[in-house]
């Protein structure tokens, strides 16, 4: 279990093996960089491969977010033309519990034509993060215009680090947040989304101040801190919160707030890691544990799993239930390792239909594309945002012929899992990621020096034929 979030920028491209993003000295030959595998000499340092996105922005917030949430927005669902905007709610990791906030983010002109990924140092009065590359210079349009990002953001208390946060799919204004207090919260932001979303100045850069505001509900029942809670697509409001000691509570709404039951589920024998709702049906959702094992539930049928998994050796850390193929579960686990579990499976033995050990770091986060069901990332200790789809198998011929044209050219590893469809670097102690519902093919992740908005050339862009 890795929570605590107390180079230069690289990046290498896979697809089918098509890549090529190296350090190399002038007079040197290309070659693969391979994360976990190659080090660097003195003096040598990675450069970022930019052709390889259509879009790569970062951006500081000032203190670290462990969590954050992607806000739904009412400006379309299907948006591929740049400039983008997109909304989202992030809560911090402060040097002390007073410092902490939730943020709710406005970030637009996301331009297509920017390939660097300098950061942005919003102005919240945390002089300790530094810019990796004060060189970089605004980059323009073709008519003109800036194609640096504009970031907005309203502040709200909180007393504690945020552990992680989640905005209702729902009701967008509508977050809760897990403290390290031990405290549940949930969050009514309307007023300061309708701030920034009618104003291009509202909170420019960070500039505004902490607002105070009490929360709508705030409970005091778990007997530790968690990390695990989950709103239910199915039906709004319901809502799951799972803690350090083994408990998961169900969250009922009610006239306005919440009615939270006070006897848990239990079957966990280790701490809950995370929590996901079936994304089809209402009553039926998923935890992992410390305990190794990943557990579905029917809040119908009792306080204990209608099945448990052995999923992996170690802490199972996330998990992720796919929205599109709603059979499948991915899984998480502090050894590096993920899997991708068929539920239909699971009463004849062993429901595992893949296993990955590319991460030699734990996982800390997974999440399955909304817009591609054989499409998923990973974020890692290892430093690395994995893109892989399960839908690709090696081709020798391609290869070889791969292999034949680069030859005087590039090193090519021989052992990448043909699945693996890009590799991102460049942040530091990476901790989640989130693709974005409505700009197919966007991901944004967040770690220790900042955020990171990405867009990779190789991704599925537009929504899938659901005709078809």
């Amino acid at each position: 279990m890795v929570r605590s979030l107390s180079t230069k920028k690289a990046k290498r491209k896979n697809k089918k093996k098509e890549a090529a993003s190296s350090s190399e000295m002038p007079s040197m030959p290309t070659r693969v960089w391979q994360p976990g595998v190659d080090t660097l000499e003195d003096g040598e340092e990675l450069q970022c491969d930019a052709s390889v996105y259509n879009s790569l922005h970062g951006f500081h917030v000032g203190w670290p977010c462990l969590s954050f949430d992607i806000v739904g927005d009412k400006l379309g669902l299907n948006r591929t033309e740049f400039p983008h905007t997109l909304y989202m709610v992030a809560g911090t990791q402060a040097e002390k519990a007073a410092y902490n906030s939730i943020g709710l983010f406005k970030i637009s002109n996301i331009s297509g034509k920017r390939r660097d990924v300098a950061p942005k140092t919003l102005g919240n009065g945390d002089d300790d993060m530094e810019d990796e590359d004060e060189s970089d210079s605004d980059e323009e349009s073709e008519d003109g215009a800036s194609s640096v990002p504009n970031i907005q953001v309203r502040r709200v208390a909180h007393h504690g680090c945020v552990n992680r946060i989640r905005a209702m799919p729902q009701n967008s204004h509508i977050c809760v947040s897990w403290a390290d207090s031990g405290h549940v919260q949930v969050w009514d932001l309307a007023s300061h989304l309708n701030a920034i979303a009618g104003s291009d100045t509202e909170g420019k850069d960070g500039t505004s101040p902490v607002l105070n505001q009490a929360p709508l509900v705030n409970f005091s029942g778990h007997k530790d801190e968690g990390y695990a809670i989950d709103w239910s697509p199915a039906l709004a409001g319901r809502l799951l919160s799972g803690d350090c000691k083994s408990m998961i509570h169900l969250w009922e709404p009610a006239a306005g707030s919440w009615t939270v039951d006070p006897v848990p589920f239990k079957g966990h024998t280790a701490s809950v890691e995370d929590l996901q709702w079936s994304p089809s049906e209402e009553n039926v959702f998923a935890s992992c544990s410390v305990d190794g094992t990943v557990a579905v539930w029917d809040v119908r049928v009792g306080k204990t799993p209608a099945l448990s998994i052995k999923a992996h050796k170690a802490d199972v850390n996330v998990i992720s239930w796919n929205r599109l193929a709603t059979c499948m579960l991915a899984s998480g686990a502090d050894d590096g390792t993920f899997s991708i579990h068929d539920l239909r499976l699971v009463k004849g033995g062993d429901a595992v239909i893949a296993h990955f050990e590319y991460h030699k770091h734990p996982i800390t986060s997974i999440e399955w594309s909304a817009h591609e069901s054989s499409t998923l990332a990973v974020t890692s200790g290892d430093n690395q945002l994995t893109i892989w789809d399960l839908s690709l198998e090696k081709d020798e011929e391609e290869e070889a012929e791969f292999k034949a044209q680069t030859k005087e050219q590039v090193n090519t590893p021989q052992d990448l899992p043909p699945q693996l469809l890009f590799v991102h670097q460049g942040q530091k102690d990476l901790k989640e990621l989130h693709w974005h519902n409505q700009i197919p093919g966007m991901i944004i992740s967040t770690a220790a020096d900042g955020f990171n908005i990405l867009m990779p050339y190789n991704i599925q862009n537009t929504l899938p034929d659901l005709a078809a």
